[in-house]
């Protein structure tokens, strides 16, 4: 594993003499002000694109825009604090890149620890393990774009490793009109409308969606396709009842502490005897837990597996560790859509 950085983002603005300024506000700008102030670090204002300045404040600043922050700072670190695959959006990250000392800070989607240069160190050999799975030399090198860009901040290396998703079903999955299809967080049926796309055909979908909101529109959205199951409730480890909190779009998600309740069960239970040849799971952090609950399904059937390993920074190396001890077997890519921060990051398991 050849990384070519050594020196944490989080350092860095420990010892820059500019002022910090976040790009944008929300969630990720609170996670990365938090960050900053457990760190001692200050940060010395908010700009946002022109369409969200509506003389707002922010955690205590005011809300400028870019020119308006340029007016005032000259000089500056922006740090990028909301995610995006929009390409004009992306065009002006990169514009501003040009122009300014930029990063895209690496927080985690759902809690757990920062990648930082503690947490790499302490980690290595699970990295070193993780990369010795890869299948393809693009699968090695997405992975250590990925290692570089998160201990520092930097896009360039997201950029590098993009790839379309053309060529993720062309040359990695390769479905064919023959499936069982299972979309653990399914939303509101996009991807199950993706899926049948790519596949042309199918024998039968599972979708699952624990989201109510989101589960309507899932309902409303695929009532016109023939050979699917959709089940309102949360894929998990084990059958019972999780905290679930309802948040905007794709954002619901199970927590231990949450007010609210969901109905989960395991994959192994609800789709018990059934064959399953392939299986998408983006749930928010429970990635983990979901295939632990599909074990016998992977060590009897094998499925193609699609799993997101972006939600936790021990994503990168427990989710394939944990494939691998299921099934030896799998070939073991790893993929990267555009997208900043390093979302829509996959494994596949084939």
């Amino acid at each position: 594993m050849d990384l070519k950085e050594t020196i944490s983002l989080w350092n860095k603005l420990e010892d820059t003499k500019k002022p910090i300024v976040l790009y944008g506000m929300g969630n990720g700008a609170d996670k990365i002000l938090d960050e900053l102030e457990r760190r001692n670090i200050s940060a010395a204002g908010v700009f946002a694109s022109d369409e969200f300045c509506r003389g707002q404040q922010f955690r205590g600043f005011q809300v400028v825009n870019y020119a308006q922050a340029k007016e005032r700072f000259a000089e500056m670190v922006v740090l990028v604090a909301f995610g995006t695959q929009l390409p004009e959006v992306m065009s002006r990250v990169k514009r501003i890149a040009e122009e300014q000392e930029l990063y895209v800070p690496d927080v985690p989607v759902v809690g757990g620890r920062v990648f930082d240069s503690d947490f790499l160190d302490e980690n290595i050999k699970q990295f070193e393990e993780a990369y010795g799975m890869l299948e393809d030399d693009f699968s090695r090198r997405t992975f250590c774009d990925m290692v570089d860009y998160k201990i520092s901040g930097k896009p360039e290396y997201l950029f590098d490793c993009e790839c379309s998703v053309d060529s993720v079903y062309s040359e990695v999955l390769s479905l064919t009109e023959h499936e069982t299809y299972v979309d653990v967080g399914a939303y509101t049926g996009d991807t199950v409308r993706e899926f049948i796309g790519y596949a042309g055909g199918y024998d039968y979908i599972y979708a699952i969606e624990p989201d109510q909101k989101n589960f309507a529109k899932l309902l409303k959205n695929t009532q016109a396709y023939d050979r699917i199951d959709c089940f309102h409730l949360a894929a998990h480890e084990k059958q019972g009842n999780l905290g679930f909190s309802q948040r905007a779009g794709r954002n619901s998600a199970c927590c231990g502490d949450c007010g609210g309740q969901v109905e989960a069960n395991s994959l192994d239970s609800l789709l018990s005897g059934q064959r399953i040849t392939y299986i998408k799971l983006d749930v928010e952090g429970q990635e983990l837990a979901v295939l632990k609950g599909a074990g016998q399904i992977i060590r009897q059937q094998k499925p193609k597996l699609l799993v997101s390993a972006y939600h936790r920074n021990e994503d990168l190396f427990e989710i394939p560790q944990l494939l691998k001890r299921l099934r030896e077997d799998y070939r073991v890519y790893l993929r990267h859509y555009p997208y900043i921060p390093a979302w829509d990051t996959n494994y596949y398991f084939v």
